[in-house]
């Protein structure tokens, strides 16, 4: 805690007789304590005998942050967060977003600011600078100012203001862009913090001061639209990360080069996997050794959904625009899509593969005996992206969904979506990807169906999550239009977040277009919808992969498990024989034919990060043996038979079903 001597004052409150008791937790510790419903929180912590060295951010009660400087109210229990809080860490960087502002504009005067949230690491504000704006020359001294607010400390104290007296402060600083905000902003939720000299239209939350902020990072500038419209005035970004020590930053900053290094872009061309062209801008051109890694996954997958009991399906690319009328698609994500014309008709190239499914669905009529009725494809669809967001195979037009659409019964939705967490926990443990949150999104503002059949859905899809004992966390607003969604992220061995599968569940589709099946009972009933993704897409999941594993693919995926080196032309021969070997055994293998020396060879094919070398020369030929260096164990072995060879590779490399 921050030390109470440096309180200046600002937060004097007058004690009254009405005492309560609440309890605070922090690490698995609780403790009570008497508070008045009038005091800051932050006075009820200093009574605490807290372990030494603790740094309380924020606190949380009744779902919802609260702010150290805010009274207690009638709240009577208070989770307290540090650091290696998610939500503490927005507030951190909430506050660093506001610090940020005023140093800025300390240094640039007549710049006008516009917004400044926290992001997933760090945060970032839009400026107008007007003609002459920061560079990264000027990113020492930004840093410099912003610490010389952070060091004072600052205390972030919050005000209501009328919407008339918000608008005539930016009026008289010239900003239009705070006056439009506070235009749209209901009156009575106006409100400002203020910190040292320096005022911001803010609704919080915030540190009760700065003295926790110890290291800042300037990161980066970009072009801003002003509310992301090209017909709007370019603002720039300037994007920031802080810290409580020195240290975390100087952490975070290795992992930056280390991602750096691992961009899965710059491994995609090292590897020679993939590449963009302006010919196709955001379509990935794929290379043959990317189309064996890309096969090889889908193959795998393809093997344990059949284990699975799913069956593959395929549907066309183009379909009518009626059809995606009637799914919803067309009024709630048209402006992603692309359309085309066929004998004069309007129609759609797909960005989803659900219309397609119900339409196989629906050629026959189902039984309750059919049900389940899992269907997959690994379908190609189309999105449209502008450009500024497009991300190697991050962020594309074209992609390849793993997508798969169950049709259950009511009472089949609890087992099927208990099958499903088995499966997606199989398919990221054989990646490594140990490390997992999971969030239950609901209903968006835009969404198709009653708010019964919503509200059904949710509750069928978080009592699924109970009964498999899986720990999971709201995400409200956050699900697709047509039903609420299970959300799976991972973290990579960087530590870094990626939102990979989702599991969704649709009451409204099977109702669109007519699905039914026939009950015990003798009588049509309309099918529940489940759309599910495990890797998301696989072009996005390769890059992941890509990066986590900085290329080092694990052998049954590798795009060449053998490199062949011979050691002269002399032995292309005994080399085109191994070769062969291998592919006749399923391996994937290529020869150096090159008359680079054997070293060279060898030093290319560890860039190349194949796992196994096999050196032929004089007495491997004469003895039809391989010499062996395996890359992940960094050992050798020599004078291995070459059918041995074969055979323990063979089996090292089968696919791990």
């Amino acid at each position: 805690m921050a030390d109470p001597s440096a309180f200046t004052g600002t937060f004097a409150f007058v004690a009254l007789p009405t005492m309560a008791l609440v309890t605070l937790h922090w690490k698995g510790r609780n403790w009570e304590a008497e508070a008045n419903p009038h005091e800051p929180l932050y006075a009820v912590l200093e009574r605490l005998d807290l372990p030494a060295g603790t740094e309380i951010l924020t606190a949380k009660t009744g779902g919802a942050l609260h702010e150290l400087s805010a009274p207690v109210g009638d709240a009577s229990d208070f989770e307290l967060l540090g650091w290696e809080a998610s939500e503490a860490r927005y507030v951190f960087w909430h506050s660093s977003a506001h610090l940020l502002a005023e140093a800025l504009l300390s240094l640039w005067p007549d710049a006008k600011l516009t917004i400044g949230p926290p992001v997933e690491n760090g945060f970032y504000y839009d400026v107008d600078f007007g003609s002459r704006g920061p560079t990264p020359d000027d990113f020492p001294r930004i840093e410099k100012k912003f610490l010389e607010l952070a060091s004072q400390p600052e205390f972030f104290i919050r005000r209501r203001v009328s919407q008339e007296e918000a608008i005539l402060y930016y009026q008289s600083r010239n900003n239009p862009y705070k006056v439009e905000l506070i235009r749209e902003l209901p009156p009575e939720d106006i409100t400002f913090y203020d910190s040292g000299g320096f005022s911001d239209l803010c609704k919080g939350p915030h540190l009760w001061h700065s003295g926790p902020i110890k290291a800042v990072k300037v990161l980066s500038l970009a072009g801003a639209y002003w509310r992301g419209d090209s017909r709007n005035p370019q603002l720039t970004r300037v994007y920031a990360i802080s810290f409580p020590e020195e240290s975390l930053l100087q952490e975070y900053l290795h992992a930056l080069e280390e991602a750096a290094r691992r961009d899965h872009r710059l491994i995609g061309r090292q590897l020679d996997l993939f590449s963009f062209h302006e010919e196709g801008p955001g379509f990935p051109f794929w290379h043959p050794k990317g189309m064996r890694l890309l096969n090889t996954l889908q193959e795998w997958l393809r093997k344990k959904l059949l284990r699975y009991g799913y069956e593959e399906i395929k549907t066309p690319l183009i379909l009518t625009q009626r059809l995606w009328e009637q799914s919803g698609h067309y009024e709630n994500y048209r402006e992603n899509m692309y359309f085309t014309q066929i004998d004069e008709q309007p129609f759609a190239v797909k960005p989803m593969n659900c219309p397609g499914s119900t339409i196989i669905y629906r050629t026959h009529l189902r039984s309750y005996r059919d049900l389940p009725l899992r269907l997959f494809e690994f379908g190609l669809v189309h999105r449209h992206e502008l450009s500024g967001v497009l991300t190697g195979l991050f962020r594309v037009r074209a992609f390849t969904q793993d997508d798969a659409h169950i049709y259950c019964t009511a009472d089949q939705i609890q087992s099927e979506i208990g099958a499903l967490l088995r499966l997606i926990d199989e398919v990221y443990s054989t990646f490594g990807f140990g490390e997992r949150e999971v969030y239950l999104s609901t209903r968006p503002e835009k969404y198709i169906g009653s708010i019964e059949l919503w509200g059904q859905a949710e509750r069928a899809l978080e009592t699924a999550l109970q009964m498999a004992g899986v720990a999971y966390q709201i995400n409200p607003g956050d699900g697709a239009f047509y039903g609420p969604k299970i959300d799976f992220v991972v973290r990579d061995s960087l530590r870094r977040r990626w939102q990979l599968g989702t599991i969704q569940l649709d009451f409204s589709m099977p109702q669109r277009f007519g699905l039914e099946y026939i009950g015990v009972d003798g009588q049509p009933h309309v099918p529940v919808m489940i759309h599910r993704a495990i890797l998301g897409s696989f072009e996005r999941f390769i890059g992941v992969l890509l990066e986590h594993t900085a290329g080092e693919l694990p052998l049954w995926l590798a795009p060449v498990q053998v490199k062949v080196l011979p050691v002269s032309e002399k032995f292309y021969s005994y080399a085109d024989e191994v070769a062969q070997l291998l592919l006749g055994a399923g391996i994937r293998c290529e020869i150096d034919h090159s008359d680079e020396k054997l070293g060279k060879k060898i030093r290319l094919a560890e860039q190349e990060k194949v796992p196994f070398i096999w050196v032929v020369g004089a007495k491997e030929a004469e003895l039809r043996t391989v010499s062996i260096r395996d890359r992940q164990t960094r050992t050798q072995k020599t004078d291995v038979p070459l059918q041995e060879a074969v055979e323990s590779i063979q089996k090292e490399a089968s696919l791990p079903l």
